[in-house]
């Protein structure tokens, strides 16, 4: 698998996301870390410097980990790629050999036949990371019913649940279900905070994502009074890294506050929102965000 045809299959997984495909920029810095380039090797053929081209790496890196669902970069850059390639290609594969079935198959011993059923084990696509297909998720109506039921009542959700239990999946799921839902129309919002690094770019991702101008603070509070907007934060934990502060927590939940605010939050985390934000109570005080969620505890 050469650069060329590594770009084109990755080009073509965001196509089938309904994401946009990788612009120029993106397109060069995929070739010359896929040849193992330097960035200042790159950089001679670009007019961006080393850094620019470093920052503009990183959003590569989470375009590309977000359709895989494995964390790419540049030490691990290819592959994740050739994996997920050769995948899709045993599968195509195996599509072809079902249709070319003999109108006589030959039968299959039960040792032989459990042999098979241990090798399809899991025949959903992909294997770990978000499903967003709908036709690939099953099996969580009743917490999805429960989740409706506490966002109509007024309150915020938090689910909670060990790491590949299926949260992501599930949060993205009642994204796509409030529409139906909901008892107050809600756009639905979603945020990856594995792809947002500081408060800066969640506010600017947040207000790209609902369509109005980039603001924070009281300015971001005034555009969004005639705003309802359900909003789905995914991996709330990483709220605690550099880049972040308390007072971010705060923000949110006095916009989600009250049966009528502009915000009604469902978050994924690992652990309860008390344990996850330490710094709440070494100030004596429980988290903001605790204060206003509702556990929903997912189960395997």
């Amino acid at each position: 698998m050469d650069s060329q045809q590594a770009l084109a299959f990755i080009n073509g997984l965001l196509t089938e996301k309904r994401k946009q495909v990788l612009n120029e920029l993106e397109e060069k810095l995929f070739l010359g870390i896929w040849e193992n380039q330097t960035y200042s090797n790159i950089a001679a053929k670009t007019s961006h410097s080393d850094q620019y081209l470093r920052e503009a790496a990183i959003i590569l890196y989470a375009k590309i980990t977000e359709i895989l669902g494995i964390e790419v970069r540049k030490k691990n850059f290819k592959n994740p790629i050739k994996e997920r390639y050769r995948y899709q290609l045993k599968n195509a594969l195996s599509c072809q050999e079902q249709i070319a079935e003999p109108t006589n198959p030959v039968q299959v011993d039960e040792s032989q036949s459990d042999s098979l059923s241990q090798q399809n084990y899991n025949p959903f696509i992909p294997i770990n990371g978000r499903v967003e297909e709908k036709n690939l998720f099953f099996d969580r109506e009743r917490k999805i019913r429960r989740v409706f039921e506490v966002l109509n009542s007024g309150s915020s959700v938090v689910l909670i649940g060990e790491e590949g239990i299926g949260k992501s999946s599930l949060l993205w799921m009642i994204c796509q279900k409030a529409e139906t839902r909901l008892n107050v129309k809600r756009q639905p919002v979603f945020l990856d905070l594995n792809l947002l690094h500081n408060e800066s770019q969640f506010y600017s991702d947040l207000c790209s994502e609902i369509g109005i101008p980039e603001s924070k603070d009281y300015q971001l509070t005034r555009n969004l009074r005639s705003c309802k907007i359900l909003l789905a934060i995914d991996n709330v934990g990483k709220l605690t890294g550099e880049g972040f502060s308390r007072n971010i927590r705060d923000y949110l939940r006095g916009l989600a506050e009250g049966s009528n605010a502009p915000l009604k939050l469902i978050l994924a985390a690992t652990e309860p929102l008390n344990n996850l934000f330490n710094d709440s109570q070494e100030q004596g005080n429980t988290s903001p965000l605790a204060g206003i969620c509702q556990e929903e505890h997912i189960h395997p």
